[in-house]
């Protein structure tokens, strides 16, 4: 789920920078150090948009910038459990798809995708229905539910997260519109 959250953090203003330290500035350098970081409280930090205030600066010993306290506003994205979310698929492999959920991936495993037994073909980049002829590939788009989390804050592209497409409601967004197709036309409308 995407927030916008109040932060404050302290940034280092170098040297050659301390002329005029405005909110420009401690904006650029708030985003150079947080945006694509993952944080166990907020979840990873999108984009920093706005900062609200800077505190007095500090120097530290043995150290050549200035640091400085700021409040600013932050766009972030945290995974909760049993959220559903729409994701474009980046990557399949022989046991699932990998789908770009916000600025992380979750894993859909095979047996997380359909009923029905899929095949890998890696010539096309893609999983096969043999008894629908269905498939799933780089850039569809799919909609899943998410159901582990393990968020890794010092690397954050080795945090899992794992989904699941099988229930009703959930799947690739053609079979989606397939199947209300197909009901529609059964209830006579």
């Amino acid at each position: 789920m995407y927030k916008r959250v109040r932060l404050r953090d302290t940034i280092e203003v170098p040297p050659s920078e301390l002329g005029d330290v405005t909110k420009g500035l401690v904006k650029r350098l708030l985003q150079d150090k947080l945006e694509g970081r993952m944080d166990a409280d907020v979840g990873s930090v999108v984009s920093v948009i706005e900062v609200h205030d800077i505190g007095q600066g500090a120097v530290l010993p043995n150290r050549p910038g200035v640091y400085f306290d700021a409040v600013f506003d932050a766009i972030t994205f945290e995974p909760n459990m049993q959220e559903v979310v729409d994701g474009i698929v980046v990557e399949v492999v022989d046991f699932g798809a990998f789908v770009g959920i916000g600025p992380v991936d979750g894993l859909l495993h095979v047996s997380q995708i359909s009923d029905e037994y899929l095949d890998y073909d890696g010539e096309n980049q893609q999983l096969v229905s043999n008894e629908s002829n269905r498939t799933l590939g780089v850039e569809d788009i799919v909609r899943s539910r998410i159901v582990t989390k393990s968020i890794d804050e010092r690397n954050p592209r080795d945090s899992k997260i794992g989904l699941t497409a099988k229930q009703v409601g959930l799947g690739k967004h053609g079979w989606l519109t397939e199947e209300h197709e197909e009901r529609t036309v059964a209830a006579g409308e």
